[in-house]
């Protein structure tokens, strides 16, 4: 069995302690609660006052939790309350289209899944939270990349590799397609990424008009396509869930 790493151990403790108990706390009382020298007390307490964890009272010395602890809580919360919003129109849309529906959230130069709803027939399929996705070649990437100034910053930034011989990687051309998107309200993606297979994706807005996240469906082509194009009552549900998601979240009528 694999060994815990006592520093984070301890580190973890300590954001334990300052989050119950007494609002701030010195170092002292840190150390003793924790059973620690005051040396290894304090050079842990540093490393994570540089991160941003840990907060010193510049007028006490003490200590207390730092805002980059809320911004974390606060990103955890906000795609808590986005999937608990969308769980009853994901369902809804899974079944009119008759296709897998992904939700959604730009993570580390890319689309972190965190919703997934089967196709509704009795095929055998793999559940998908917690997969990965590329932000420029599938259909929820490019909504994020077109309406997340971040995630725009960071497709630019990464290598946009060619899955296949339709994957679009050239700036100037990948940039034209970013603008489509934000005319429309949608991207698609036809056979970008996977041989086959077709996705479609809408962006989903909080109540502060800003993009929080993307919900779409993916399937085969000839399914999902018509002529090379997604076909418009695919477009219309996705549309359809999209706003439905982001009037849940306050954002009012798009």
């Amino acid at each position: 069995m694999a060994r815990n790493i006592q520093s984070l151990e301890r580190a973890a403790a300590m954001l334990r302690l300052l989050a119950g108990g007494e609002r701030r706390l010195g170092l002292s009382d840190i150390a003793s609660s924790l059973g620690l020298a005051k040396g290894t007390a304090h050079g842990i307490l540093r490393t994570l006052q540089q991160e941003g964890f840990v907060e010193q009272d510049e007028t006490s010395g003490r200590y207390q939790l730092g805002a980059e602890l809320l911004r974390l809580g606060t990103t955890y919360l906000d795609v808590h309350e986005l999937r608990a919003r969308a769980l009853v129109w994901t369902d809804d849309l899974a079944r009119s289209s008759g296709e897998s529906v992904y939700l959604g959230v730009l993570h580390q130069q890319g689309v972190l899944i965190v919703h997934h709803v089967f196709r509704p027939d009795d095929s055998r399929q793999v559940l998908e939270i917690g997969a990965m996705q590329p932000l420029h070649s599938t259909g929820l990437g490019k909504v994020l990349s077109a309406y997340d100034p971040v995630a725009h910053s960071e497709v630019l930034e990464a290598d946009r590799k060619a899955f296949t011989d339709r994957t679009v990687c050239e700036l100037e051309d990948f940039e034209r397609i970013l603008d489509i998107t934000r005319a429309r309200g949608y991207a698609a993606d036809v056979e970008e990424t996977w041989e086959g297979v077709a996705s479609l994706a809408a962006p989903i807005h909080d109540r502060r008009r800003m993009p929080v996240g993307a919900v779409g469906v993916t399937g085969a082509v000839e399914r999902l396509c018509q002529d090379g194009e997604v076909r418009p009552e695919v477009i219309a549900a996705v549309r359809d869930c999209a706003r439905a998601v982001s009037r849940d979240l306050g954002a009012g009528r798009f």
